[in-house]
Parts: C-alpha cells; sequence; structure tokens
C-alpha cells in the first residue's frame, strides 16, 4: 500500500510541476485523475492534502520572488482544489478538508517566508564568515611579519653582542700591547738609567746633569703616552670644556693621523645638553670620522650641528667612495659594528640614526637627538680645522 501511495505522490508531484509550468491555460483533467486515484486507494482529503503540501515545498523554490512564490502556491492551491473534488463528491466531511486545506496553505506560506528570510540570515553570515576569514589570514600575515622582523633584530643584535665582545678583546690586546712594548720597556729604561746615575753620582758627578735629563725625556715620554690612552678611553677635554672643544682636539689628531682635511660648524648652545648626550654626539663623530679613514678613502670631511625645532641634528659628511646601502650587511663586519654602535648609541637617547650613501657621491651620516628641556637655541658657532 505505501509503494501505491509513493507512486501516487510522485505522480502528483510531476503533474502540478507540468500544470505549474504550462500557465495560467493549462488542463485541470490530470488533478481529477489524480483524485480518483486517490478514491481507489482509500485515501482521505487529509491524506491528499499531505501530499499536495511535500509537492509545493519541493517545487516552490525559496530563490525564486516572493510574487512568483505567491502566484505559483495561488494557482498549486487550483490544482488541489480540483484534484480533492472526486473526493469531495464522495466524502462528507469535504467541508472539513476545505478549512484544513486553507490552514495548511496558511502554514506552508508561512514556512516559504521564513525559509526565505533563514536564507537571507544564511547569505549575511557566510558574507560575515568570509570576511572574518580574510581579516584573519591578513592577521596572520602581518604577525608572520612582525616575527620575521623580530628575528632579524634579534639576529642583528646577537652579531653586534658578539662583535662588541671581539672588539672590546681586540682594544684590550692593543693596550695590553702597547703597555708591555712601550710603557714596561720604557720604565725599564728608567729604572736601569737611574741605577746607573746612582753608581755616577758615587763616583763622581760629571756628566750627572744630562743623564738626569735624559732620564727626564723617558718619564715625560710615558706620561704622554699615559695621556695619549686616556683621552682614546675618555676625552677629559670633553668633561672640562665641551663638546665643541673635544671636537676640535680630536680632529686636530685626526687631520694630522689621516692627512684628511676635516671641519666643524656648531651653534654654541649645544654646549647646555646633558652629559650623555654630549658623549653620544661626540662618539658618533668620532666613529663615524674613523669610518671615512678606514673605508672612504676620501680626502674631506664635515661635521655639522643645527638645531632643528625641538632637536639636534649632527651630519657627518664626505666626498669619499660611497657604497650600495643594501650592500651593507654583507660589508666588512668592522663597517657594520660601527654603524650598529652609533645607531645603538643614538637610539638609546630616544635619537632617530640614518645613512645615505651612493657609489661615487660619498656617505651622509645623521643623529637626530631630542634637545628636550637642555637648551633654549643660541647663535651659530663656526669653526674648522684645516
Amino acid at each position: 500500500m505505501k509503494h501505491k501511495i509513493d507512486g501516487l505522490s510522485r505522480q502528483y508531484q510531476e503533474a502540478l510541476r507540468k500544470y505549474l509550468k504550462q500557465g495560467p491555460h493549462a488542463s485541470l483533467q490530470p488533478a481529477q485523475g489524480l483524485g480518483r486515484q486517490a478514491i481507489i486507494l482509500g485515501l482521505e482529503t487529509l491524506d491528499l492534502a499531505r501530499i499536495h503540501e511535500r509537492a509545493v515545498i519541493t517545487l516552490v523554490l525559496p530563490s525564486d520572488s516572493p510574487g512568483t512564490r505567491a502566484a505559483m502556491i495561488r494557482r498549486a492551491g487550483t490544482f488541489f482544489a480540483e484534484a480533492i473534488t472526486p473526493i469531495e463528491k464522495t466524502h462528507r466531511a469535504a467541508l472539513d478538508a476545505n478549512v484544513h486545506l486553507g490552514q495548511t496553505n496558511a502554514t506552508l506560506r508561512q514556512r516559504i517566508v521564513e525559509l526565505a528570510t533563514s536564507t537571507r540570515h544564511l547569505k549575511a553570515e557566510i558574507v560575515q564568515r568570509k570576511a572574518a576569514e580574510k581579516s584573519l589570514k591578513h592577521g596572520e600575515r602581518h604577525y608572520a611579519e612582525l616575527l620575521e622582523q623580530s628575528r632579524r633584530m634579534q639576529e642583528q643584535l646577537r652579531l653586534l653582542s658578539r662583535e662588541l665582545l671581539s672588539a672590546q678583546e681586540e682594544e684590550r690586546k692593543k693596550i695590553s700591547r702597547e703597555l708591555h712594548d712601550v710603557i714596561a720597556q720604557t720604565l725599564a729604561g728608567i729604572n736601569v738609567r737611574l741605577a746607573a746615575l746612582r753608581k755616577e753620582a758615587a763616583v763622581s758627578t760629571q756628566g750627572l746633569e744630562q743623564n738626569i735629563a735624559r732620564t727626564q725625556e723617558l718619564v715625560q715620554q710615558s706620561v704622554d703616552i699615559v695621556h695619549r690612552f686616556a683621552r682614546e678611553l675618555r676625552p677629559t677635554v670633553l668633561d672640562d670644556l665641551g663638546l665643541i672643544p673635544a671636537l676640535l682636539t680630536f680632529m686636530k689628531s685626526f687631520r694630522e693621523d689621516t692627512g684628511i682635511r676635516v671641519s666643524l660648524a656648531a651653534f654654541a648652545a649645544v654646549e647646555q645638553v646633558t652629559g650623555d648626550r654630549r658623549t653620544v654626539l661626540y662618539r658618533v663623530a668620532q666613529e663615524a670620522l674613523t669610518n671615512v679613514a678606514r673605508h672612504a678613502h676620501a680626502s674631506e670631511a664635515g661635521v655639522t650641528i643645527l638645531k632643528v625645532e625641538d632637536a639636534i641634528c649632527m651630519k657627518i659628511t664626505d666626498n669619499g667612495k660611497g657604497f650600495y646601502q643594501e650592500r651593507l650587511s654583507q660589508g666588512k663586519k668592522s663597517k657594520r659594528l660601527g654603524l650598529l654602535g652609533m645607531r645603538e648609541r643614538v637610539e638609546m637617547v630616544n635619537g632617530k640614526f640614518t645613512v645615505e650613501s651612493a657609489p661615487g657621491k660619498g656617505t651622509t651620516i645623521q643623529a637626530q637627538i631630542p634637545l628636550a628641556n637642555d637648551t633654549h637655541g643660541g647663535r651659530k658657532l663656526a669653526t674648522g680645522v684645516r
């Protein structure tokens, strides 16, 4: 029996589909035939109403416009009314079935409306999920970029630490050699001369004054070497007289050692900056000029210190060979160490450090340090070493 009812349900759905497709002039005879088959199978109006309801749900699509769905439901109701006509003629309960049919149609319409609403909500949720997925992918890429940047900075920091330790060890070796080869030998010579003077004084005082003068020269040489070591480690003139005298003293020595002409232009109020900023400016200029002597093959260099709004801007320029900045990471370790050390010093006082260079166009190093409340401007002081 169930197999026959399923067959009738399929026939009903197919007949209704053709009726809806053919338009307003379609024949209703197939509906009457289906009603007679329902009577043969012993079906009631409610049974045929359930078959009709399943067929309508299948054929009326949520993607259709609301007007189209409403028209299809009305025409499907006409088809159903024709299909139950044979049953109404044979059953007294036709009136009750019609009432239920109306309720069924109303429920069907309500379900169709709810289905359309659910479809709209689903589409909106899909759009939101796609946007969330896109945002998540963008966040993942941004996180990966930050992670890679952090990795590069850590690698650069490790490199700087290793090279700083290496440079520190080399400097210690240099000082050790100087102390052993120069100071120790000079002091040993002084000791020998003092012993000789002691013997000569016991025998005769002739020539004693000349030997004392030679011994004093050795003592003065030792004092000069110790002073040179002290100036290289920390120039006292920087603390006693200020930044400009310290730079002039260094530039004079730099000119004598390298033959490179160097000039200085600065504004007088720069001397009012605090000690740590003054030290940073001095060390950056010192390291930059040292790099010029080692790598640039320059004949001239210049140091300019200006007040720019609420900051001190120091530029060190040269007319050397320059270099490709993107190749700096593959350059000599001493060159990388010098630039990394300068950058670290400047950033330590919340400053900004930049390098501009190109082959054949020299190099410009710029350090910009916040003034804070250290200075209030001042006249420009121009001076130089040639």
